[in-house]
């Protein structure tokens, strides 16, 4: 037998695998994180890419907007924060003209507990934090981009002189990559520009890891573009959360260098897909409920046969995390449908409903996690489990006591790629 550990929530779960049915596991071709992120990140600050340094372009006097990930990443931003602000008091800026803003896009504000979890004690005591409200009556309107998406922004972030976009690089299933542009749309950006965004997630061309002709992708860059975002700091990290490299500079040219990383790191061929894939999302924030953890599940997807089984592995103490993809799954509960309202009228959370329902079209999904069957069962049409093991039993009794196992530990970062010669093979 394989005894596989992966993670769950802050923990870790074992699915034990027999031996002749375990293909192997599909992860990330792991780096070793730097000795000293800090010297890593003054190196990337001291060698901008595309633009000069942090400490030429500020001012004393002027008004600085960072913009960090939210709770649901994973994104080690205390690393980050100290060293941009350094960087800005050679440059006679001082910490009280500093805000740093979670960027929450449409979800929920930043806790004061997780808070201090994702900056960290010393930068609370320098700076001042807000999180993003999507929903505020004094977003600032910034223009269209050529997409006709009408964006509209955070004001504090609108009005600062110098605006700096903080977070890592990581696939992401219709953006392409997550980091960069990012940090503009949808984390400080109005509902309706996040749901104009959006709404082109049905093109072809918005798919995890590619940005060429991505209407997503280019949509964000220009409304970072019109938002006058004058630097990121962007760092991508190893499936420890060790810091790999850091990239720092133009909000185009760094992120694009950063996603070559991303790529060599996270895009994993493998030479034919498996009957079924044992999934983590990758333990906590990833699955801190089911909408972030279907990230995970949409990676899956590429290396899993038609009429296979996903074992998806995600805690989701937060439940389904999302009212809008409950409704959808609640009142339209089939792809073609969902499909017709995302085109009529897209709402952010249906759009988690259009790709879970394409999903179960190709596979059978079993969910080991804590969420309630009211739920998992009833209203997102998955089988469930509450043990790794049974699911496994579950999954043999589908696929066939002969079927072939992959087990994927990061789901949510990790991104199989068939082989040329099995392309066709579902």
């Amino acid at each position: 037998m394989v005894d596989a550990w992966i993670p769950y929530g802050k923990t870790e779960v074992c699915a034990r695998i027999p031996t002749r049915n375990f293909l192997g596991y599909i992860e990330p071709k792991e780096r070793e994180g730097v000795a000293d992120s800090r010297v890593e990140i003054e190196r990337a600050l001291s060698q901008p890419i595309g633009t000069a340094r942090l400490r030429e372009m500020a001012k004393e006097g002027y008004k600085v907007a960072i913009v960090v990930d939210d709770a649901t990443r994973a994104t080690p931003s205390y690393m980050m924060i100290i060293p941009l602000l350094d960087e800005l008091n050679e440059a006679g800026v001082k910490d009280e003209d500093v805000t740093v803003i979670f960027g929450c896009g449409t979800h929920r504000s930043v806790t004061p507990e997780e808070t201090e979890t994702l900056l960290g004690k010393e930068t609370l005591e320098r700076v001042k934090t807000i999180s993003h409200d999507h929903e505020a009556e004094d977003l600032v309107f910034l223009g269209k981009t050529s997409h006709g998406t009408k964006v509209s922004v955070n004001k504090v972030f609108a009005e600062a002189n110098i605006k700096i976009l903080a977070g890592d690089i990581n696939l992401h299933y219709y953006a392409g990559y997550g980091g960069g542009r990012k940090g503009v749309l949808p984390a400080v950006s109005s509902t309706e520009t996040i749901q104009q965004n959006h709404s082109m997630m049905l093109d072809t061309r918005a798919t995890t890891g590619n940005l060429d002709g991505n209407p997503i992708h280019e949509d964000m860059l220009e409304a970072a573009k019109l938002a006058n975002v004058n630097f990121i700091l962007n760092i991508v990290i190893n499936s420890k959360g060790e810091l790999v490299e850091a990239f720092a500079g133009d909000v185009e040219q760094a992120f694009l260098e950063g996603t070559k990383l991303v790529d060599e790191m996270y895009k994993v061929p493998i030479d034919k897909r498996a009957n079924i894939v044992v999934v983590s999302a990758g333990g906590y924030p990833h699955d801190i409920n089911f909408y972030q953890a279907s990230k995970g599940l949409h990676n899956a997807l590429e290396a899993v046969k038609r009429r296979g089984v996903i074992v998806m592995v995600a805690e989701c103490p937060e439940g389904h995390g999302n009212e809008m993809f409950n409704e959808w799954m609640e009142k339209y509960g089939e792809v073609k449908r969902v499909e017709r309202e995302i085109k009529r009228h897209f709402v952010l959370g249906g759009h988690k409903a259009y790709y879970l329902l394409k999903a179960l079209q190709k596979v059978t999904i079993i969910l080991v996690s804590v969420m309630p069957d009211v739920y998992a069962v009833n209203t997102f049409k998955m089988r469930t489990a509450r043990a790794l093991n049974d699911a496994l039993r579950d999954a043999f009794e589908v696929a066939g006591k002969n079927a072939k196992v992959y087990v994927m530990p990061h789901g949510s970062d990790t991104l199989p790629e068939v082989t040329t010669q099995d392309q066709n093979e579902e």
